[in-house]
């Protein structure tokens, strides 16, 4: 079976002069031409290639030598080219564009981004992409309990957190209890794999181990100190969202870099503020 947006070996049936047309057996009524610039030299009847298959500007399939950045069920990082009215067109290795529609975006991309994007087959029968990636990334992933990893962020939920792609092939999630910032749907983060549930999928932090994450924070809240001509206008009992907004660390976070602070003598703790005396 000749298959859309797939790579397969195909035999060689018949030559004409504007190509060769490829099937599976002798008697193919499916065969599906491979045009004459596509044809490595000395080809003839009876051959095995290696082709992909797509559609022409005519909808009709048509096969490549050319390999693409993707086949249909798999994920990958492509480049816009372009935008219209009807979505963004993203370079996937071959002649013809690949549509990403804007029903399938996460956000309006633009020309020269990178996006990351899944191939599949449209109710038209024609090929497309989609950044809502989430039923094609893989639970298989090598990573192992506080390895550093590259995730994607792909979607935002207000109630789970950031929803990510490691390595842009593997489920990856970063909880809402881990985020104290803001991270954007496309933007590429260092994240520490926390847990490898059951099923494969990835619980990530943007955030070091307590002990060895609090020096960096100690630092954070010195910085802010200094912003503050040497006193922060609240204690240790500021409320979290203030803790959230000003150093983008959570209430425990906060408490043991201040902690760490007194215990080195480089600040004091007064009922209205912390001062820098170190």
């Amino acid at each position: 079976m000749i298959e859309l947006g797939k790579r397969q070996e195909l035999k060689v049936l018949r030559e004409k002069e504007f190509g060769v047309y490829l099937g599976e057996k002798e008697d193919d009524s499916a065969a599906v031409l491979l045009p004459k610039k596509q044809v490595p030299e000395g080809t003839k009847a009876g051959d095995a290639l290696w082709v992909f298959i797509y559609k022409d500007s005519e909808d009709r399939l048509i096969a490549t030598t050319a390999e693409p950045k993707l086949e249909v069920g798999e994920t990958a990082v492509l480049t816009v080219k372009d935008t219209s009215k009807i979505g963004a067109f993203l370079d996937m290795g071959l002649e013809k564009d690949l549509l990403l529609p804007f029903k399938e975006q996460n956000h309006r991309v633009r020309a020269g981004e990178e996006c990351l994007v899944a191939l599949y087959v449209d109710k038209s029968g024609r090929l497309a992409a989609t950044m809502r990636v989430y039923p094609y990334l893989s639970n298989e992933s090598p990573c192992k309990k506080d390895d550093w990893v590259e995730a994607r962020v792909y979607e935002n939920n207000e109630n789970l957190g950031a929803f990510v792609a490691v390595q842009d092939r593997y489920f990856g999630l970063i909880p809402k209890k881990e985020l104290y910032g803001s991270i954007h749907p496309g933007e590429v983060v260092k994240a520490r794999v926390t847990k490898i549930r059951e099923d494969g999928k990835l619980d990530l932090s943007l955030r070091d181990k307590a002990h060895l994450q609090i020096g960096t924070d100690a630092e954070q809240i010195l910085s802010a100190i200094d912003r503050y001509d040497g006193a922060l206008p609240f204690n240790d009992r500021v409320s979290p969202e203030i803790i959230r907004r000003e150093f983008s660390l959570s209430k425990n976070a906060f408490k043991r870099a201040v902690g760490h602070l007194l215990k080195e003598g480089k600040i004091e703790i007064t009922k209205t503020g912390i001062r820098r005396i170190g």
